[in-house]
């Protein structure tokens, strides 16, 4: 593995699929063996959750013990979890509406300026009403600037805020935002789709009135995720998804029970193995910048200073277009990603690097390598040699265009 070639019309090499190096965790995870047990044993299954003969009830089980591990991933209380369609839809269900006198009163939504384009969007409020607090150059919310936009006008304020970032892998100081938020009066909706699963993730402890997660970031199926509120009492939003009395009146339609199951049986898989996983992928992920530095002292690897999830690197070397590595590490049969968002097929500079004041130029330059529980040792030390090939090859090129 891992030959030089030419970059210029090279073709990809002939090897299966299994034979490739997967390093894009944070877009997908690979589907668990215990997730894919799960998912079998569902599909044998024929009754609807929702009936009360003897095949329905089997399903409800299945439906509801899903329910207590992926409740047990972020440390709540089974009946506080309401499954949906994904992470997308778990975040626009947290920014609906507010039933209920907790709900009361919340007119304005304030988001952090490196959210997801799911929270950015708003849900149900309106442009005018949703302010973007801005994130500090090492990745991070700024809390001072979170503090002055809570107690800037009257009224109650729902903020939204991600545990970790999915381009820069960097830790948000949510337990901080929680405090000022509910000094405030507000509430405070936990973007975790990133980090369940990685991090420790439970909502008492981290503060968070709602919670997001979702199924395939943990190597369940996609298609599932979960809106996961802390107390029985707390928020909860009005249905975006209207009919039946599914999932305790909070999203209409049969519930997608393959899914489900996959996304339970994923949830405990991923929390047993919480702590080892997150150390031993830590220092993959340390063994992986050390190379990358060593072959190119050059680079810049965002938020290195600050707390991080374990698996991720998000680096740039100037001179160097992050579509055209990415390109370039798939021919060497490594699946990566861009830091940058496509978006009607232009190139843009990701949002999250220009909210941390990132150059454009450098910004486009950027690569992300995320690591999963199968990514080996043997792994990280092909994809650095593959980088030195790489940014020698297309480093020469960027010369000779300029010369």
């Amino acid at each position: 593995m891992g030959r030089a070639f030419d970059y210029k019309g090279a073709a990809p090499r002939s090897q299966a699929m299994t034979d490739r190096i997967y390093l894009d965790w944070n877009a997908t995870a690979p589907l668990r063996p215990q997730a894919r047990s799960a998912v079998a044993a569902a599909l044998d299954l024929s009754g609807n959750p929702s009936s009360v003969h003897a095949e329905g009830r089997a399903v409800r089980r299945v439906v509801e013990e899903a329910r207590e591990s992926v409740a047990a991933l972020v440390g709540a209380e089974p009946r506080n979890v309401v499954f949906t369609s994904g992470g997308t839809e778990a975040n626009a269900l947290a920014l609906a509406p507010m039933r209920g006198p907790v709900g009361q009163g919340i007119d304005r939504l304030l988001v952090s300026a490196i959210e997801h384009p799911s929270v950015l969007a708003g849900g149900r409020f309106a442009p005018a009403a949703v302010e973007r607090v801005p994130a500090t150059a090492d990745g991070r919310i700024d809390l001072a600037a979170l503090a002055v936009a809570l107690s800037a006008r009257a009224g109650r304020a729902l903020v939204s805020l991600m545990l970790a970032n999915n381009e820069t892998g960097i830790v948000q100081p949510v337990c901080e935002a929680a405090r000022l938020t509910h000094e405030a009066g507000g509430l405070l909706h936990v973007d975790a789709i990133q980090a369940a699963g990685r991090i420790p993730c439970n909502i008492n402890t981290l503060g968070a009135d709602l919670i997001t997660v979702s199924g395939h970031k943990i190597g369940a199926l996609k298609g599932v995720g979960a809106l996961v509120r802390r107390d029985a009492m707390g928020p909860w939003p009005e249905p975006l998804i209207k009919g039946g009395g599914q999932e305790r009146g909070a999203r209409a339609g049969t519930e997608n029970v393959t899914g489900i199951a996959a996304f339970g049986a994923a949830a405990r898989a991923a929390l047993a193995e919480l702590a080892t996983e997150a150390a031993r992928m830590a220092g993959l992920r340390d063994r992986l910048e050390a190379g990358l530095r060593t072959a190119s002292p050059d680079l810049t690897i965002f938020g290195a200073e600050a707390p991080r999830l374990p698996n991720t690197t998000l680096f740039a070397l100037s001179g160097i277009k992050a579509e055209t590595a990415v390109i370039a590490f798939d021919l060497e049969g490594i699946a990566v990603s861009s830091g940058a968002a496509c978006s009607s097929g232009k190139v843009q500079p990701s949002h999250v690097l220009a909210a941390m004041g990132v150059p454009p130029e450098l910004a486009r330059a950027a690569v992300r390598l995320s690591l999963g529980p199968t990514t080996s040792r043997s792994e990280i030390d092909h994809a650095i040699q593959a980088w030195i090939r790489i940014s020698s090859a297309l480093l020469k090129e960027t010369r000779g265009i300029a010369a």
